[in-house]
């Protein structure tokens, strides 16, 4: 199997582990008063089932999100930064402008 799904299943799994965590500690804490809800529902496994899916997609992605950034190649010595080119500086024209006398008499000149 190729080392990048090797990596994708191992971190979906992680995932899908850390959200049944989740839901587990939000079932034990009864935030929300969700174990009640769950607990007297004759449909109360079809929610957790959803919960722990819909929060096992998130953290998977999360979790294979955060694995992939911390790959790294061993050969990258390399300086970093860019080529370092220096940005043109713009150089400043005046532009003559002519002033209308109605202008002028806007700002109490005459």
């Amino acid at each position: 199997m190729p080392k990048l799904i090797r990596l994708y299943i191992t971190h979906v799994a992680i995932g899908f582990g850390i959200a049944a965590a989740f839901v587990a500690m939000l079932l034990w804490f009864d935030i929300a008063n969700l174990w009640h809800l769950v607990s007297t529902s004759d449909k109360g496994w079809l929610a957790v089932l959803i919960l722990w899916i819909s929060n096992g997609i998130i953290f998977a992605g999360v979790q294979f999100g955060i694995a992939v950034m911390r790959l790294k190649d061993d050969d990258d010595d390399e300086p970093r930064g860019g080529l370092r080119q220096h940005a043109m500086r713009p150089d400043h024209a005046t532009i003559p402008v002519r002033v209308d006398e109605g202008r002028q008499a806007l700002f109490g000149k005459h």
